[in-house]
């Protein structure tokens, strides 16, 4: 008998010894073997991350900021600094070498919280004693640029992949990236001093790219990474071919053209100093071959998103809705789309339509549009017809959600199937152009296109505040982020372009909330009964002070009877809430008991029944055979 205890202590502790080798090798041998389970596949890196980390020419350096030991108050930011590390863990698994992750956790006066502050980590007040917590990332490469996340906010979670891997791919591409502009409006220069002045979004721009003014289709080339053009009124055939070619071979492009552009406005003539004229630009042969179509001479009027303008008149100023004028807010904007997500306020001057032919190929994402109170209106009131008043009598609605800005992709045709047009004999870059040796009739569409270029204009997103005699601007909407937005995603790689959003990470307790939700609501019902019960109750004190003749100060018994039903009633409706709020809170608990039963008591228990039935079933064997 004591043989066979020995014999069964010493296998038990040789499977433990045993296992505790199998799990030491595995961590070791098979670090880069995982399987995620989640629904959204958070821990699985997209195609387009792989390609670029996967390719990268130099190696990545990322120190990873976290004060873990902080973080245990704070569980949900303690949950997320997890998710964080798990996937940077993957990009370090995924990347064939090329980066390297330090994970640092900056404690309170330490050298590394120092190193924190230093590297431009945003620290987060996390206790009453004012210990600062570190969740952010800095990543270096070979030449010591550094990119830097300050602080991963809860609100990003669903773009943390996005936002890891354009970390890593500005790190892998340090210069900035190029951007020719074809403008005919004074966005980048050619502004007429003393009457004009360069437009802020210039600089917002030149800020963080490399800003070309492109003369002429000499000049539109490969190496750009992106064609900035903006209200196109007389480019030639030659440019527009030049412009067709690139895009066909892979080439970006923003676009901006206008039906009525407000910004594009012609100096008076000293004989006619009224006389001023604006105009419209489009790119209808290049539109037309793609499938799309910028209506001609229309301008949207939408009366749920109108400014709110002053007007004058006969009582004075006086506030009113002008219809061609619009602020877009959340609800009018792509919030499944990177670069809009994150915008609050878009606003925009009689701007036009787009929309997609039958029949097109090509792929049509809004990125504004539009409330469904909303109609066409002609470009030419605008001319002679500025009364709100009058735009607010006439408006029908057409009950259609309008297109005003989009993104274009696709596979498209030429719009020159016969080759290069013929060089204007005016234009002598033109007669200098010469086309590509293979003239390409079919390529892959990206393209950007806002039907106003308004929306660039300073009147419509910058307030300038005089500070010492230096004009300041300051925005009031999201015009230029936009803008940026869009030029940063599409100049990257269609690797960086073609990301999705990671899904959600928390999961809410549905029952839970549907529960809260029945409660408060009951509340809010009961609140509204109590606060409905007191006006009529000071209604009929009112009423009965209307009807007493007497010392006003003194309270006849139909008005001491009238308040104390009243303050019975008030005492009955408190207890009332009180029990409605006492059973939200107990269905909360009895609800979180049954969960805690299920998962400490019965789950373990069913298991054990389990284990119990197969060891009957292996004894049983046993004595049979």
């Amino acid at each position: 008998m004591n043989k066979k205890v020995l014999l069964s202590g010493t296998g038990v502790a040789l499977a433990a010894v045993l296992a505790s080798a199998v799990i030491i090798l595995a961590n070791t041998t098979f670090t880069s073997l995982r399987l995620d389970l989640t629904e959204n596949k958070l821990f699985t890196l997209s195609e387009g991350t792989l390609n670029i980390i996967q390719g990268l020419p130099e190696p990545i350096t990322l120190d990873y900021y976290v004060s873990k030991k902080l973080m245990t108050d704070v569980p949900q930011l303690q949950s997320y600094a997890n998710r964080v590390h798990d996937l940077l863990d993957e990009y370090v698994a995924k990347s064939n070498g090329n980066i390297r992750l330090n994970v640092i956790e900056p404690e309170p006066f330490s050298e590394e919280e120092d190193r924190a502050v230093a590297e431009g980590m945003q620290g987060a007040p996390i206790n009453a004693a004012g210990d600062q917590a570190y969740f952010g990332l800095v990543g270096t490469n070979s030449i010591d640029d550094q990119e830097t996340i300050p602080f991963f906010q809860n609100n990003r979670e669903e773009k943390l992949e996005y936002d890891l891997t354009k970390l890593i791919y500005n790190l892998a591409n340090p210069e900035k990236r190029s951007i020719g502009v074809i403008s005919q409006l004074p966005v980048f220069g050619n502004f007429i001093p003393g009457m004009t002045q360069e437009w802020a979004i210039s600089s917002v721009v030149s800020e963080f790219f490399d800003v070309r003014t492109l003369d002429s289709a000499l000049e539109i080339n490969q190496d750009l990474d992106l064609l900035l053009i903006v209200h196109p009124e007389y480019l030639s055939e030659v440019t527009l071919f030049a412009i067709d070619q690139y895009l066909l071979a892979g080439g970006k492009a923003m676009i901006f053209v206008d039906p009525y552009a407000e910004g594009d406005v012609i100096p008076p003539n000293p004989q006619d100093p009224y006389g001023m004229e604006t105009k419209f630009s489009d790119m209808n042969e290049l539109f037309s071959a793609w499938g799309i179509d910028v209506l001609d001479g229309q301008v949207i009027a939408d009366l749920q998103s109108a400014m709110r303008v002053q007007l004058r008149t006969n009582r004075g100023f006086e506030e009113t809705n002008y219809l061609p004028w619009v602020k877009f807010d959340e609800d009018n904007l792509n919030q499944e789309d990177f670069i809009t997500s994150e915008l609050s306020i878009i606003n925009m001057g009689s701007a036009g339509i787009i929309e997609a032919e039958e029949g097109a190929t090509v792929t049509v994402t809004p990125l504004f549009q539009t409330s469904t109170e909303s109609m066409k209106m002609p470009s030419a009131l605008l001319e002679f017809q500025r009364d709100p008043g009058e735009m607010l009598s006439d408006f029908e609605s057409e009950n259609t959600a309008f297109i005003v800005a989009a993104r274009l992709g696709g596979r498209v045709s030429t719009a020159f199937p016969d080759g290069m047009p013929t060089a204007d004999e005016n234009n002598p870059f033109d007669e200098l152009y010469t086309p590509p040796e293979t003239l390409l009739t079919e390529g892959e569409l990206n393209v950007i296109l806002v039907a106003d270029t308004d929306i660039l204009n300073d009147e419509f997103w910058i307030s300038r505040q005089n500070f010492f005699g230096v004009q300041i601007p300051q925005p009031i909407a999201d015009n230029g982020n936009f803008v940026v937005n869009s030029l940063e995603h599409m100049s990257g790689s269609s690797d960086l372009i073609s990301l999705r959003n990671r899904g959600e990470y928390q999961r809410p307790f549905d029952v839970v909330n549907d529960i809260k939700r029945n409660a408060e609501a009951q509340f809010r019902q009961q609140e509204q009964m109590l606060e409905a019960k007191l006006e009529e109750t000071e209604q009929k004190i009112a009423e009965l002070q209307q009807e007493h003749t007497g010392n006003e100060l003194l309270l006849s018994p139909e008005q001491e009877q009238a308040i104390e039903n009243f303050r019975l009633e008030q005492l009955n409706t408190r207890k009332e809430l009180r029990a409605v709020q006492y059973e939200l809170q107990r269905n909360v608990e009895r609800l979180g008991t049954t969960l805690k039963y299920i998962n400490i008591g019965l789950v373990p228990l069913f298991i054990g029944i389990i284990a119990v039935t197969m060891g009957m079933l292996r004894t049983r064997r046993k004595t049979e055979s």
